[in-house]
C-alpha cells in the first residue's frame, strides 16, 4: 500500500521535484502550491507525512508549523529549508517539525527522513491513549513487556542525556533505528537534527562524500561543493546504519574524525570542527570481524562505548501477542474497520513461528492480514502459509555458548513459564484476581505484583 504524503511548496518546480524523487518508491505524493489551501488539505486528509518546502517567495514556514501544532496535526512534518543555518533548523523543530533538511538535499536524505517517520509512526498510533487502554507497554514507539525489552527501555533513558557514542546490535528488523530515534528524542540534542546514513547504500567514495562532504572539482562529477552529514548534523545526532559494511579505508577516516572532532572534506586541505553525537548499528558481530581483520579494532572500541543489544523476536517470549494486537488495532484504525482480534489458535501458531524477519516481519504480516481480512476475527487459516505451517521446535533454542547466554536463556524460559502460568490461572478464574490467587495458593498482593511484572491485566 502506498504511503500518502503531502508536499507544500510555493514554487511549483520544488513540489514536482519531490514527486519525481518519491513517486517511483512506495509513496503517493500530493502537491499543493497555495499554503492556505495546503494547510486545510493536511488537516483534513489522512497523510503519513507532510513536506514543507521553503522557497524565496515569502513562504512563512514557521507560521505553517504553528497552524499544524495548534490544530494537533497527527502527520509528521519534514521541512526542506533554504536557510543553511542551525538556527533555522532549531526554530522549525521547536515549532513541531520532526526533521529539517537543507536544500538542496539528496534523494537519499529525503528517503531516509521518511524512513525515520515510518519507524516513529507507531508512537502516535499506539503509545497514546489506545495503548494505555489496551494495556500495551512501550517506549517511543517500541513495544515490549518482556524483561529484555524493559531493560533496553531503561538503558535508553539512562544513557540518552549523555553524549557517549552508542553501538546498537541486533538482527535485521529488531528496531535498531527506533532505538537511535529514542536516544535522540531523550537527549539534550533533540532540538537539533537527527541524520541517518545507510552504510550499505553507497560505494566507498560516494559514502565518504556523503559523510564528510567534498569541494567542487575534487573528483569527476563534483560540480559543486557539498556539505557532509557530519557538518549538517552539527550539534545534533548522526546515525550510521549497518556500520559493519564500511570499507577499511573509510573506517580509518571515520576514526580520525571521532577522535579529533575535526573533519576534512574530500579534496580539501582545511579542517573544520564538528560537534555531533554518534549512534551506530550493526546486525553482524563486530568483535568477530575484528578477529578476522575485517573491522578495525580501534574503531570498534571507539564505537562500543555504550553497547545496546536488541533481542530477536523469537527470544522475546510473550511479546508476539502484544505486538500483533497493537499492530492489528493500528491498521484497523487506518482502514476504519473494527479490530476483532486473533483467535487463540491463530495466536498460538504465531507464537510458534520463529520470525526470522523479527518485528518488521510481524508488522508486515499483520498489515497484510488487515488488508485481506480487516473487520473479522483472524483465524489460523487466515495466516500466511509459512506461519500457519510452522511446527514447534524440538528444543527451546540452540544451546548457549557462554555463561551469560545461559543466564539469559534461563531467565527467558522462567519468564515464559511464569507468564503462561498466570494466563492459565486467570482464565480458570474468569479473570478474577482474588480467585486466581486463592486457586494457585498465593497471596493476592504477590499474585497481583507478578501480573504487573508481566504487563498482564484482567481481560474485559
Amino acid at each position: 500500500m502506498s504511503r500518502r504524503i503531502l508536499a507544500i511548496a510555493g514554487d511549483c518546480a520544488v513540489g514536482r521535484t519531490c514527486q519525481q524523487i518519491l513517486c517511483p518508491e512506495e509513496f503517493h505524493i500530493e502537491f499543493c502550491e497555495n499554503p492556505t489551501a495546503a494547510v486545510k488539505t493536511a488537516l483534513t486528509g489522512d497523510f503519513e507525512a507532510v513536506l514543507v518546502c521553503e522557497t524565496t517567495s515569502g513562504f512563512d514556514t514557521i507560521q505553517v508549523l504553528r497552524q499544524f501544532r495548534e490544530a494537533a496535526l497527527r502527520a509528521r512534518v519534514i521541512v526542506l529549508g533554504n536557510q543553511p543555518t542551525v538556527e533555522a533548523a532549531v526554530a522549525a523543530i521547536k515549532e513541531g517539525a520532526a526533521d529539517y533538511l537543507h536544500e538542496p538535499c539528496s534523494a537519499e536524505e529525503l528517503r531516509a527522513a521518511l524512513r525515520r517517520i515510518e519507524t516513529a509512526a507507531p508512537t502516535d498510533l499506539v503509545v497514546g491513549g489506545a495503548e494505555a487502554a489496551a494495556g500495551c507497554q512501550g517506549f517511543e514507539g517500541m513495544l515490549g513487556a518482556c524483561s529484555a525489552m524493559r531493560e533496553v527501555f531503561a538503558l535508553i533513558k539512562r544513557i540518552a542525556p549523555a553524549d557517549s557514542t552508542v553501538l546498537v546490535a541486533g538482527e535485521s528488523g529488531t528496531g535498531k533505528e527506533m532505538v537511535a530515534h529514542a536516544i535522540h528524542q531523550h537527549s539534550r540534542r533533540r532540538a537539533y537534527p537527527l541524520l541517518a546514513c545507510d552504510c550499505t547504500a553507497l560505494a566507498p567514495t560516494l559514502l565518504e562524500s556523503e559523510l564528510f562532504g567534498h569541494i567542487k572539482g575534487s573528483f569527476s562529477g563534483a560540480i559543486a561543493t557539498k556539505r557532509g552529514l557530519f557538518e549538517v548534523a552539527h550539534q545534533g545526532t548522526l546515525f550510521l546504519d549497518e556500520v559493519a559494511n564500511l570499507s577499511l579505508e573509510t573506517q580509518g577516516k571515520l576514526l580520525r574524525v571521532l577522535e579529533s572532532r575535526r573533519l576534512r572534506k574530500v579534496g580539501d586541505t582545511a579542517e573544520h570542527e564538528v560537534d555531533i553525537r554518534l549512534i551506530a548499528t550493526t546486525n553482524r558481530n563486530l568483535a568477530e570481524m575484528v578477529k578476522t581483520g575485517a573491522f578495525r579494532a580501534d574503531l570498534y572500541y571507539r564505537l562500543n562505548v555504550v553497547p545496546i543489544s536488541l533481542p530477536p523476536l523469537r527470544a522475546r517470549l510473550g511479546d508476539v501477542p502484544l505486538l500483533a494486537d497493537c499492530f492489528l488495532r493500528q491498521f484497523a484504525r487506518q482502514m476504519d474497520v473494527e479490530a476483532k482480534g486473533f483467535s487463540p489458535e491463530a495466536m498460538r501458531q504465531m507464537e510458534i513461528y520463529a520470525w526470522p524477519g523479527n518485528v518488521r516481519e510481524l508488522r508486515n504480516i499483520v498489515e497484510r492480514i488487515s488488508v485481506l481480512y480487516g473487520g473479522i476475527r483472524i483465524e489460523r487459516d487466515h495466516l500466511p502459509w509459512e506461519v500457519r505451517e510452522a511446527a514447534p521446535s524440538g528444543s527451546t533454542t540452540e544451546l548457549p555458548n557462554t555463561w551469560e547466554e545461559f543466564r539469559n536463556l534461563k531467565r527467558q524460559i522462567v519468564e515464559n513459564l511464569e507468564r503462561q502460568f498466570l494466563i492459565a490461572a486467570m482464565k480458570r478464574s474468569s479473570q478474577n484476581i482474588t480467585q486466581a490467587a486463592e486457586d494457585v495458593g498465593m497471596q493476592r498482593p504477590n499474585f497481583h505484583a507478578l501480573l504487573r511484572s508481566h504487563g498482564l491485566k484482567p481481560e474485559k
